[in-house]
């Protein structure tokens, strides 16, 4: 995948703060510029480089055309959600904003030498809640069991995007190269302004009180869970989203401990105690 100087990349483990990552380097990176961020969808602003795979399975595929239901404006939109993303970020006008879960071992080698990327880390227990959810609201994939079969899984590395913590840490490990900037999710929630700050020098990009209080604003739970642009509405029309589900749920941190009973709870620590054991990487939220 050939790559441009002034890409600008938002790389996360599923369901740790990338699409409000992604609004956020956005309009930074575009001059603070709502009435076009309200006017284009997100998902074709800043691309998802792998989603495609999600449509062109077999079943994924049948699904796909039944929703349809002869519909020719529905069919074409399926067909351009299935190119891959290669070739569709291949024609956007620079500077390019892409949006990928893989980890940088599955990314172009010459990523952070040619490249600015932003990696956004997030306590995996809370990872598991909202990845948990996210596979209930999307219907095509299949999931209906409950929280504790899909920990299992989680934590065993069986599912899309794991093994967890060699995602994260392959990025940690990078994390002092001049164009990777490294936050976790709970440091944006904790003190969004000056994440914003970090976002604006890191991309070379001026920021006053103003715009810093206007994007603040923007990006508030409220305001942005109920932005039409950002939380995937459209793949409701197309009956691939659950009705008592939503893209943009509660934007917290430690909800986690509504869902762990106190095996699990133990169980989680040692993972992650088993994981960062010789590391000088550390959560941010102690449980």
């Amino acid at each position: 995948m050939p790559l441009r100087s002034d890409d600008i990349f938002v790389v996360t483990f599923p369901k740790s703060g990338t699409t409000w990552t992604q609004e956020l380097v956005w309009l930074i990176g575009n001059d603070f510029n709502y009435e076009k961020a309200a006017a284009k969808l997100l998902t074709e602003r800043f691309p998802f480089l792998e989603g495609s795979l999600f449509f062109n399975g077999e079943k994924a595929k049948k699904a796909l055309l039944d929703s349809c239901n002869g519909d020719v404006v529905k069919m074409k939109i399926l067909e351009e959600m299935s190119k891959p993303g290669y070739e569709v970020v291949e024609k956007l006008p620079s500077p390019r904003y892409i949006k990928s879960h893989l980890p940088l071992s599955l990314l172009p080698p010459s990523l952070l030498d040619t490249t600015k990327v932003v990696y956004v880390a997030r306590d995996p227990r809370d990872v598991a809640v909202s990845y948990f959810h996210h596979n209930r609201l999307f219907t095509l994939g299949g999931f209906t069991g409950d929280f504790e079969q899909f920990w299992e899984s989680f934590h065993k590395d069986m599912l899309d995007w794991t093994p967890y913590f060699e995602h994260l840490k392959e990025a940690w490990d990078k994390r002092n190269h001049p164009n990777m900037l490294f936050i976790f999710y709970e440091d944006l929630l904790k003190d969004l302004p000056e994440a914003v700050r970090r976002v604006a020098k890191f991309l070379n990009k001026p920021v006053n009180d103003e715009q810093l209080e206007r994007l603040c604003n923007h990006l508030n739970f409220h305001n942005f869970k109920n932005n039409k642009s950002v939380n995937n509405e459209p793949m409701r029309e197309f009956g691939f989203l659950a009705e008592n589900e939503s893209f943009i749920r509660k934007g917290k941190a430690g909800g986690w401990r509504d869902y762990f009973d106190e095996k699990m709870a133990a169980q989680a620590q040692r993972w992650i105690d088993d994981n960062l054991r010789g590391t000088d990487l550390r959560l941010p939220q102690k449980n």
